[in-house]
């Protein structure tokens, strides 16, 4: 590959070996390194050399099948114009078969509770739709059906980092699944966010925890057909929801600090799967909540590497014994994957800027849960100014200004059928799989 991809290379560069620098010959280096305190091993340099450079072919190969010329002088270029929505929607599609694979045995257990929490098309009556929430709680069926439904995304849903509360939405009146949405710990790093509000990195790191972030958000059919998905999403501001997270998170020992202090949420934030978004768009409530877009994420990240090339990725990093490959610990929060392909593509010499501009921008919204929500954000007072939004109220409001007269107009939700979508779903399924 080029220079522009390959830095300096890996050889003279093994970081992590306890050496500064090392042998470039082919002649086999023994060096002592630290797997922990007190205790030394030898591992021979050439090993290494071949871990990254099989790491170095694998990553090639997929960039090839992606349409991307890893020898390109513009590498970032050529991955960000090979990245079309038709493309990232691909890469997508394969990372949630992968998950969907690695699922199946559940899948295939529990597919009937998901095709009897679908309401049929036929059997809706939109004027009679009476939404309320479920928390969802591990190990119960509900926790379950939640699992089962993010089959649905057609883009792999993340299950979170943190502190997290899951919802499902559930139609009492026609007693079926109208969508879910999960909210978690926000990532740390987000540059449209904290410019809106006015953080520095200090005041970042001091006020994050009164921020949370809705990692997945959506109706499933036949609601997602009646706007169903705007509903979904204001619930997620309710006081319902607020009170739930006040119960488990309300008042924080900081594991770092060991500072007990309040924190009252005071502002949700979102991003949009592939650019613009239908559903955050025009998102707003008379006399509720409302979300607003505030700018788009740069493109940087790590999605146009399979699960494959990740956990490869990961492999390499544990053979150096670098401290990311341990997993997922509290600190790392949701940048764990960026920096394990930043640390990994830096390690065996390739161009981590260029190969994580994937230049996919997504739109960011916010959804301020306070009347001062800025001020407890700048630090300027502790006592947040909630906004009185009941799960109630914000159904109705929903229903009356999306629900009903999108089903007035189009009637083609009435086509539904749970037990296609369940077919569908089965049909994804390998021939023969377990669990990973």
């Amino acid at each position: 590959m080029s220079a522009s991809v390959y830095g300096a290379g890996l050889r003279g560069q093994v970081r992590y070996l306890g050496l500064s620098a090392v042998s470039t010959g082919r002649r086999r280096v023994l060096v002592c390194c630290k797997s922990r305190p007190g205790v030394h091993h030898m591992r021979g340099v050439d090993a290494v050399d071949e871990a990254g450079e099989k790491l170095r072919e694998a990553i090639s190969a997929h960039l090839i099948s992606i349409g991307v010329d890893a020898n390109a002088p513009e590498v970032s270029d050529t991955l960000a114009s090979a990245l079309s929505k038709e493309a990232v929607r691909g890469m997508h599609a394969g990372a949630r078969a992968e998950r969907i694979a690695a699922e199946a045995t559940f899948i295939r257990a529990h597919i009937g509770d998901l095709r009897s929490a679908l309401a049929s098309g036929r059997d809706l009556v939109p004027e009679k739709i009476r939404p309320i929430l479920i928390e969802v709680k591990p190990g119960t069926r509900e926790s379950e059906l939640f699992r089962l439904a993010t089959k649905l995304w057609s883009v792999p849903v993340s299950r979170g980092f943190g502190r997290r509360l899951r919802y499902l939405v559930w139609d009492a009146e026609h007693e079926a699944l109208i969508g879910l949405f999960a909210i978690g710990d926000p990532v740390f790093n987000l540059s449209s966010r904290d410019k809106w509000v006015g953080w520095d990195v200090e005041d970042r790191r001091e006020r994050l925890v009164h921020v949370m972030d809705a990692y997945v958000m959506g109706a499933v059919p036949p609601y997602s057909g009646l706007i169903g998905g705007k509903l979904v999403a204001s619930l997620a501001a309710s006081n319902e929801v607020r009170t739930a997270y006040d119960r488990k998170y309300g008042e924080r020992t900081s594991v770092i600090r060991q500072v007990s202090r309040k924190a009252p949420l005071v502002l949700l934030t979102t991003t949009s799967a592939l650019g613009r978004s239908s559903l955050y768009n025009r998102l707003r409530l008379p006399d509720g909540p409302r979300f607003d877009r505030i700018g788009s994420t740069k493109g940087y990240g790590h999605f146009q590497f399979s699960s494959e090339v990740f956990g490869l990725m990961r492999q390499y990093l544990s053979e150096i014994e670098h401290p990311y490959a341990s997993g997922n610990r509290f600190g790392d929060g949701p940048n764990w994957r960026l920096r394990v392909a930043r640390a990994a593509l830096r390690e065996i010499g390739m161009d981590e800027r260029a190969l994580l501009n994937h230049g996919v921008s997504r739109e960011v919204y916010v959804a301020p849960l306070a009347k001062n929500w800025r001020d407890i954000l700048l630090g300027q007072t502790t006592l947040a100014e909630h906004y009185d939004w009941s799960a109630d109220a914000i159904s109705k409001s929903c229903l009356n200004r999306w629900v009903i007269p999108r089903a007035a107009r189009d009637e083609s939700y009435r086509d539904f059928d749970p037990e296609s979508v369940c077919a569908g779903l089965l049909g994804q399924l390998p021939v023969s799989s377990v669990d990973r």
